[in-house]
């Protein structure tokens, strides 16, 4: 609450601030904190501050996107995506869904299809619709009954060296010890 009346005082005492402060000031000739409020309810400011706290992307069932996802925040994929995506947050392919293309994020949902690997993860989850094409590099890995992959799979292992020591330590045997 201190943040919105410093700055409903401070823009009233420097003039040369942008004019939208100054149509602000206008109403309020009679000092009353509800007109204070009032303005700070129409303010920009807040709407911003709540579409940051927002941080989930979504790609809805009827496009197609052809690209790349890098950021921070959640993605949610219903439609088409072919590229690689990259994210500080969860990544979640819904029931049919269709995405080409390496992964790396903190946590993966598949319920759609996904063709390309999963470089890194702290968990993946292979939902009972999902389907999965490629390699999964994650530190838990869980599988519904009924859903399908083809590849290989590494989890439960420390891997604080990096992807280099990924040979030495796999999770996957093929009766070779290799």
């Amino acid at each position: 609450m201190a943040l919105w009346k410093e700055p409903a005082k401070s823009p009233s005492s420097p003039l040369p601030n942008p004019p939208d402060v100054a149509r602000f000031d206008m109403p309020e000739p009679v000092e009353h904190p509800a007109p204070a409020a009032k303005a700070a309810a129409f303010s920009p400011e807040p709407a911003a501050a709540s579409a940051k706290s927002a941080s989930e992307s979504h790609i809805a069932p009827d496009l197609v996107i052809e690209g790349k996802i890098e950021g921070a925040g959640h993605v949610r994929i219903a439609g088409r995506f072919k590229g690689d995506i990259n994210v500080r947050g969860d990544l979640t392919i819904e029931h049919g869904a269709k995405v080409n293309g390496s992964v790396r994020a903190e946590r993966v949902t598949i319920a759609g299809e996904l063709t390309g690997n999963i470089e890194t993860a702290a968990h993946v989850e292979l939902l009972q619709t999902g389907a999965l094409t490629g390699d999964v590099k994650s530190t838990t890995f869980s599988v519904a009954k009924g859903s399908r992959m083809r590849g290989q799979a590494e989890f439960g292992w420390d891997d604080k060296g990096g992807s280099s020591d990924a040979p030495k330590t796999n999770g996957h045997t093929n009766g070779n010890g290799k």
